[in-house]
């Protein structure tokens, strides 16, 4: 299944479809309502229980040591790097750990960015974008001489396609486009526009950080050339995230940090470079977060990314009926396709106020620009409050949230 494949039978989200009980932190603040899992998901007991076994009588470096509990660490490890290639649809040695998105597209930039891109050439991408995939390429740009240009979106929040195609005639060498945008929930049609990109001769660099933890990716049905997850958004640890790279090209990438772990030999004049993914993991990895990150895949899995997609659209729906009958508010872009993330103003309203304000009445939203300026500044705003939604969530949250706002927007009247 890839990103397009969205839509499932309703579903009745009166009911969580993971007990709080489930997350601990849920578990013991009762009255708290987290509606903030685009920054960073609540934990599961599984993970936790598996990062606890791990630390407390499982760990060793990895990759090293000749002794049994190395060996123990060293399989935990790579049976992670499995698990992360069966949930992306790739093969076990196209997936490089990192220690998140951001990091995982920074390495395309220095390794892929400054080996093949050569002065003048185009990158695009969207207005869409977090800053983390806008910023890197920024940089490439300045250290290359590149040109970098932006695919526009239309008033809904939706990839203007027309001008897309317009841009690909510009003769692009890399196009960077995320699955799902963290602001308004924008699902792309990544397929059609990795095809296009690719029918014009360009890589395509896809920042999926958003999209893993609502709907099921196939790296290999897509036919994406990198793609970008993290783990502290798929109920997994912080600190641990995971890159695709199409074999045939990282089998040329150079390295993007050197140090142990990634080299074959070394000596003072020269070092020969490990294969595949190891060439890019330098140092000691994150071990355990990438052993916690496996559990959380099995977590999402268990739960069925059908059943998520459903409980994600029926949030929506109530939440899109719900939020207007607050006074002034306005929820921003209507895309054809959204995940379980949403935006919205409300006149003559702050949004940090609003996150701080609904923050004392246990209510914990995002407030600001999201790390996305270039999108605010195309709807004409400085930030937005923001919900996402994850799989202990239920109307009931949505209409807290409502019945809270309606009486913080009459208090500051």
């Amino acid at each position: 299944m890839t990103t397009n494949a969205i839509r499932a039978e309703p579903i009745d989200a009166a009911q969580p479809l993971v007990a709080r009980a489930v997350f601990p932190l849920l578990r013991d603040q009762p009255d708290l309502i987290y509606l903030d899992s685009a920054a960073s998901a609540q934990k599961p007991a599984p993970v936790l229980a598996r990062l606890n076994r791990f630390y407390g009588s499982e760990y060793a470096n990895i990759h090293r040591g000749l002794y049994g509990l190395s060996e123990t660490a060293s399989d935990a490890y790579e049976a992670a790097r499995d698990r992360v290639a069966r949930f992306l649809g790739a093969a076990s040695d196209e997936i490089i750990f990192t220690h998140n998105a951001t990091e995982a597209i920074n390495l395309v930039a220095h390794a892929y960015g400054d080996a093949f891109l050569k002065p003048g050439e185009l990158i695009l991408v969207s207005l869409l974008e977090h800053h983390a995939n806008i910023v890197p390429w920024q940089i490439l740009r300045d250290r290359k001489h590149l040109r970098l240009a932006a695919i526009p979106v239309d008033p809904h929040g939706d990839i203007d396609l027309a001008a897309y195609e317009t841009l690909l005639r510009r003769g692009p060498k890399l196009v960077c486009i995320t699955a799902t945008a963290n602001t308004i929930g924008t699902v792309t049609p990544l397929k059609f526009m990795i095809a296009l990109a690719h029918r014009a001769g360009a890589v395509v660099m896809v920042d999926a950080a958003q999209a893993a933890p609502h709907m099921a990716l196939d790296v290999h049905d897509l036919d994406c050339d990198f793609l970008a997850i993290t783990g502290h958004k798929l109920y997994g640890p912080d600190g641990i995230g995971a890159l695709y790279v199409r074999k045939s090209i990282l089998a040329d990438l150079p390295p993007f940090l050197g140090g142990g772990g990634m080299i074959r030999t070394v000596t003072i004049e020269r070092t020969e470079f490990a294969d595949g993914p190891r060439r890019f993991e330098a140092g000691t990895p994150s071990i355990g977060g990438a052993v916690g990150l496996a559990t959380a895949l099995d977590f999402i899995e268990e739960i069925g990314m059908e059943r998520i997609a459903a409980h994600d659209a029926a949030l929506l729906a109530h939440a899109e009926a719900r939020l207007p009958e607050i006074a002034g508010l306005r929820i921003l872009g209507a895309p054809k396709h959204r995940a379980g993330i949403l935006s919205f103003t409300v006149e003559g309203l702050h949004p940090h106020d609003i996150g701080s304000l609904l923050g004392e009445e246990k209510i914990c939203l995002r407030a600001g620009h999201h790390c996305a300026q270039p999108l605010m500044e195309h709807f004409g705003l400085a930030g937005t409050a923001r919900l996402s939604f994850a799989v202990h969530n239920t109307i009931g949250d949505i209409d807290r949230l409502v019945d809270s706002l309606a009486r913080v927007r009459q208090m500051l009247r």
